[in-house]
């Protein structure tokens, strides 16, 4: 019985893991092909048609892309201000691609930044740099098993003694990050305000649990 749990549990890690590295995948390459002028629209679009064409049908949240100083969710009071507008990319200008895809089952959800152009992008590269010590507090603190509260309001702690403030708390639900297991693997599955709606039932129990 337990080698037949590690083995279950072994294959689940593996579908996650693809599932990922496929949303990490189309990240990237819509990254590649962003130019000045694209909107973020197009941009969420991009992302969509990519993954559509490998093979995803179901979505823990449709894509999204912010541009500018959208990125930080700046005036942002209702849920409709986070889907893609019009906004044009500029030459420079930071981006944001955050897109989660259902790929056979397994959910993955990943947020890709970056600045439009060669650089230099001096905050941008003090952004990823600082955020390896939030890498290293969540993969110390997950496997010490703490209580997800617990973990939360570390990372948050560490990122005002970095001098950040969390952008997150405007956003719906108030996370930063979202707890994920299997899903039926469906060939479609309908959407309300861009999540899917098997995983618009684990929101609405993790906000009631909140």
């Amino acid at each position: 019985m337990a080698s037949a749990l590690t083995g279950e549990r072994a294959a689940e890690l593996r579908g996650f893991s693809s599932a990922q590295r496929l949303a990490y995948e189309c990240a990237e390459a819509v990254a590649a092909r962003l130019r000045p002028g694209v909107t973020e629209r197009e941009a969420a679009r991009m992302q969509r048609d990519w993954l559509r064409a490998r093979g995803v049908r179901d979505w823990f949240h449709l894509p999204f892309a912010w541009f500018g100083d959208r990125t930080a969710f700046t005036g942002f009071r209702i849920p409709l201000q986070f889907f893609p507008t019009s906004r044009r990319l500029e030459e420079g200008m930071p981006f944001i691609l955050d897109l989660a895809p259902v790929h056979r089952g397994f959910p993955a959800d990943v947020g890709y930044s970056g600045c439009l152009g060669p650089g230099p992008h001096p905050l941008h590269d003090k952004l990823l740099a600082d955020l390896q010590a939030h890498r290293e507090l969540l993969l110390r603190e997950v496997r010490e098993r703490r209580p997800l509260r617990e973990i939360y309001e570390n990372v948050d702690r560490l990122m005002v003694r970095q001098g950040y403030e969390n952008r997150h708390r405007a956003y719906p639900f108030g996370v930063i990050a979202h707890k994920i297991g299997r899903v039926s693997d469906r060939r479609w599955s309908p959407h309300v305000l861009g999540f899917g709606t098997q995983a618009l039932k684990g929101l609405a129990s993790d906000a009631l649990h909140g």
